[in-house]
């Protein structure tokens, strides 16, 4: 991949992820890595994260979400590729991406 290419992910990681601080967890590892995009609890028990930037700043962020925060048992990490949306420039947690 080229340098100062831009990739978004969506990532549905399944197992102990709700109440276990993982959403604010992956927050704060998405901005310390400078991605934009969001993460929320999803009704089935699992959370939806989309993650948007630089190639390795994305897979150093999805390896950190096969392990998640200390108390999350991550058993499941889906990931598909999304088109990069120029006016995605955070990352917040909750709904929408933007």
């Amino acid at each position: 991949m080229a340098e100062g290419e831009t990739i978004r992910v969506r990532a549905f990681c399944v197992g102990t992820v709700q109440g276990v601080f993982f959403r604010a967890s992956t927050q704060e590892q998405a901005q310390a890595l400078g991605l934009a995009g969001s993460v929320e609890n999803l009704p089935d028990g699992s959370v939806e994260v989309i993650a948007q930037g630089a190639p390795s700043q994305v897979e150093s962020l999805l390896v950190w979400l096969h392990r998640g925060p200390p108390r999350a048992r991550v058993e499941q990490v889906r990931v598909t590729t999304l088109p990069v949306d120029p006016a995605l420039v955070t990352f917040r947690v909750g709904g929408k991406d933007r």
